[in-house]
């Protein structure tokens, strides 16, 4: 039996692989059972964790050091370079508004961990680990530990708060959501309303009856219209051809346009007649029956070279005479315009002679095998830029100690710059969407095992004890009250939709088991959209957030 002891009990390096594993096993097996609904995932591994801790399983302190910290940088770095292409469009439009609510229930949760640590005497990391749990921000917790880690401080405590808040975190926000449709939303607030796509593409027909447009070129048409659009086919006297930028339009001209469906109006006084006889937005149109001569084909980007580059720079509609109506990047569908910049595993609509598409496979590339490789570099250039970045040392005024990004910080924004830049200069950023979650779920894992086994040894001392059952309302309190409060001026004075709102309070406190629990009880993608738009910046900034309260009140 001697070999089973040293296997679980006697401290090593295979020891510490066979214990985390075993911890990540059990965790993730029973983070799929589902408890009313909702199940925690990857989070359970962080009680599995706690119970073995309890149970007085233990690894070398360096070992666990060492995986935690691994784990850590990996999942941040993965996670950032999955927000990083839409972090900075979430800006734009609507979602201006929604990150500012969304900011307002973080900045709220600040505030109040603040005013409670005074209130209550709970210490301040303990109440940063509080606020971590109930905001269900594991990152967030990597980053304080780090601090305090380099403060010369105990790194231990937050990790008893965040896994005492955390259940509370994850049903609050669900409580949040359950009682502001008790009390506030009516049966037709739950209808489903159409939103303005600018990504959405639409198909139309038109004919061409307006005398200002005869016998000008697509070219200079274009430039007298304000709305953006892709002409895909041209029908003349009977013959189906694949318009060029310098193809004069005649009279009676017929067209199939691909355009914003918003555009639809003002694209009918530019041409003159809409053609609405064949709804051409379709899922089940065989695009190759239109015409024999004419092939539609997607084709996928593969070529690294053409990562970054202008679509317009290739010239392949006046070099092969085809046309690409559109781009599918990520589930989205793009209008196939000269100035969108290709990114590797971007899926074009490509329409044409069938000779004339096999040319354009070979410059575009179509090896969907080569996707499915990992590009391990990126990934390894990106850790190693991302810990000298959370290395640096920032002066803050106020603030004696210097502060650091550190494990958590520093790879999350490398992430987020690679993912949204990497492709303009030319570093191919690309991994399956398959990859970056086996990478995080790794990572989390590895992280959430040793964060869990290491607060295992006191965890239920302190949760039965009476500042436990403090520290739980306190954690609760965090949850229910910003997201409630948030979710009232958003819903009833600011007149956004119930879906968005749950979907940007899900969003805001980083909370995916609310958000599946939300899109099982709101009809409609709305849930999602606003999850998508305001989870970028408010995991980023409780990262940041964490660290700078820790240095401004204890330095």
């Amino acid at each position: 039996m001697e070999w089973l002891y040293s296997l679980f009990i006697e401290h090593s390096a295979l020891q510490a692989v066979v214990v985390l594993s075993l911890i990540s096993a059990i965790g993730l097996g029973l983070g799929r059972v589902h408890f009313w609904g909702v199940s925690l995932g990857v989070t359970f591994v962080f009680f599995a964790g706690i119970l073995a801790g309890h149970f007085g399983l233990s690894v070398d302190p360096q070992m666990l050091n060492y995986a935690e910290s691994f784990g850590l940088v990996i999942f941040v770095y993965s996670l950032g370079l999955q927000v990083g292409p839409g972090f900075f469009s979430s800006f734009r439009k609507g979602g201006v508004t929604l990150n500012m609510l969304a900011l307002g229930v973080v900045f709220l949760g600040t505030l109040l961990t603040v005013v409670a640590s005074y209130a209550t005497g709970v210490s301040l990391p303990d109440m940063v680990g509080i606020l971590c749990g109930a905001t269900t921000n594991t990152p967030a917790l990597g980053a304080a530990q780090q601090t305090l880690k380099q403060m010369g401080m105990e790194s231990n405590t937050p990790a008893l708060g965040c896994a005492v808040a955390y259940p509370m975190g994850v049903v609050g926000v669900i409580f949040a959501v359950l009682l502001i449709r008790r009390i506030l939303v009516r049966k037709e607030d739950l209808e489903i309303k159409e939103k303005d796509d600018a990504n959405k593409t639409y198909i139309a027909a038109f004919q061409v009856h307006n005398p200002a447009i005869f016998n000008k070129s697509i070219k200079d048409i274009a430039h007298l219209s304000y709305p953006k659009f892709v002409i895909s086919r041209l029908w003349r006297d009977g013959h189906v051809s694949i318009p060029t930028s310098d193809k004069v339009l005649k009279e009676g001209d017929r067209l199939l346009v691909i355009t914003a469906e918003k555009n639809v109006l003002a694209l009918t006084v530019l041409f003159g007649e809409q053609e609405e006889n064949t709804d051409w937005n379709k899922e089940d149109i065989d695009w190759n029956a239109i015409d024999s001569d004419l092939v539609s084909q997607r084709i996928v980007v593969t070529r690294p070279e053409l990562n970054g580059k202008k679509l317009g720079a290739l010239r392949l509609r006046n070099h092969y005479g085809i046309n690409i109506s559109r781009v599918y990047r990520s589930g989205v569908q793009l209008l196939a315009t000269p100035e969108l910049i290709l990114q590797l595993g971007d899926r074009l609509t490509v329409v044409g002679e069938k000779a004339a598409i096999q040319n354009v496979e070979k410059v575009l590339g179509n090896a969907v095998k080569s996707l499915k490789e990992p590009n391990l570099v990126v990934i390894f250039i990106g850790i190693v830029l991302g810990l000298a970045l959370g290395a640096i040392p920032f002066s803050i005024p106020g603030v004696s100690t210097p502060v650091k990004l550190g494990l958590a910080g520093g790879p999350i924004i490398v992430g987020i710059l690679l993912g949204t830049f990497g492709p303009r200069i030319h570093m191919i950023t690309y991994t399956t969407r398959s990859a970056n979650l086996m990478l995080r779920a790794l990572g989390l894992s590895m992280y959430l095992a040793c964060l869990g086994l290491d607060a295992g040894a006191h965890f239920f001392d302190t949760v039965f004890r009476p500042e436990g059952l403090l520290w739980i309302a306190l954690g609760a309190g965090l949850t229910i009250i910003p997201t409630v409060l948030v979710g009232f001026i958003a819903f009833k004075m600011m007149k956004i939709d119930f879906g968005t709102v749950s979907g940007m309070l899900c969003g805001s406190m980083a909370n995916p088991m609310a958000l599946n629990y939300v899109n099982d009880t709101i009809p409609g993608d709305n849930p999602s959209v606003a999850y998508a738009t305001v989870y970028p910046l408010c995991m980023f900034l409780r990262v940041i957030i964490a660290q700078v309260l820790l240095m401004f009140l204890l330095g």
